[in-house]
């Protein structure tokens, strides 16, 4: 049990709230509804094997930066909690269940499966190379919403850019708060040559490309609701976003960056949340007069 405790804590298990909202929009859209129950199943396994694998594999090759930055030096493997073969193992295991769980969605998934793993596993690595590493982040999140969407309609069915649309919002949301969270570390990642829109750029430029983001996500939503010919419920709901983006901006106001994990864990948490609580909504509403579209 405190194996299995240590483990979700290494991971963030928690987290996985912020990517699955988007999973399940994804599958919503492309089964006007709710998904066959074996899909539904499979996409939420395959989302906590990815999810896991790239946590689990994010804390191995940043230990020793880890081990050296106050506000990580506490994480699982550092204390001694859980080994370094304990984790890789994690790692194997999860990225076996991700690729398998992909093919029983259909072949095509299968296949795509193995580049999606590269890119879940090679983000970590970017900030030793460029301050766009979060682009790395955004693309791997922004991939779950578009993959679920290809897992319920087992192809490249007509309106495929609509959960090209989902995606790319989802992916410019993503790294918008992820250069947010990354404001923290500033010191620590100069110290150690580590790249980042903050440490490279500063924190109040950081904060301007973030808002900028989360701008152009918000616009990505819109753009989305009326390629899908979404109704009322759909835009209240991104309505809701914009409220829980500006609501982290204002809270930053003043310099008040010690608010950041809070806005991390608390208010963004929500977004995918209400996002999908939008899209659920809109299909409900439009499927009770038969007024779905294509």
């Amino acid at each position: 049990m405190k194996r299995l405790t240590a483990t979700a804590r290494l991971v963030k298990f928690e987290h996985t709230v912020f990517a699955l909202p988007f999973v399940l929009s994804g599958a919503w859209i492309a089964a006007k509804g709710v998904p066959e129950t074996v899909d539904l199943i499979l996409l939420v396994l395959a989302a906590v094997f990815a999810r896991t694998a790239a946590m689990g594999w994010n804390r191995l090759v940043d230990l020793p930066f880890d081990s050296a930055n106050p506000r990580t030096a506490s994480r699982e493997l550092i204390t001694g909690a859980l080994s370094v073969s304990f984790v890789k193992g994690l790692v194997m295991l999860c990225s076996l269940g991700f690729l398998m769980t992909s093919f029983l969605l259909s072949p095509l998934c299968g296949w795509l499966s193995f580049p999606v793993l590269i890119v879940l596993l090679g983000y970590s690595y970017l900030k030793r190379f460029t301050f766009l590493c979060h682009a790395g982040l955004g693309v791997a999140l922004g991939l779950a919403p578009a993959g679920a969407w290809l897992a319920v309609m087992k192809g490249f069915a007509p309106g495929w850019d609509i959960p090209l649309l989902l995606g790319c919002g989802c992916a410019l949301w993503t790294v918008g708060f992820d250069v947010l969270y990354a404001i923290q570390d500033v010191d620590a990642d100069r110290a150690a040559n580590l790249q980042s829109v903050p440490s490279r750029w500063g924190v109040d430029k950081a904060r301007l490309f973030a808002g900028i983001l989360h701008g152009f996500s918000l616009l990505m939503f819109f753009w989305l609701g009326f390629r899908g010919e979404f109704s009322q419920p759909y835009f209240l709901g991104v309505g809701g976003c914009l409220i829980l983006i500006l609501l982290q901006h204002v809270l930053l106001l003043g310099g008040r960056l010690s608010r950041i994990p809070v806005l991390f864990f608390r208010v963004n948490s929500w977004f995918g949340v209400v996002f999908f609580a939008g899209v659920v909504a809109d299909i409900h509403f439009r499927s009770s007069f038969d007024i779905l579209g294509p």
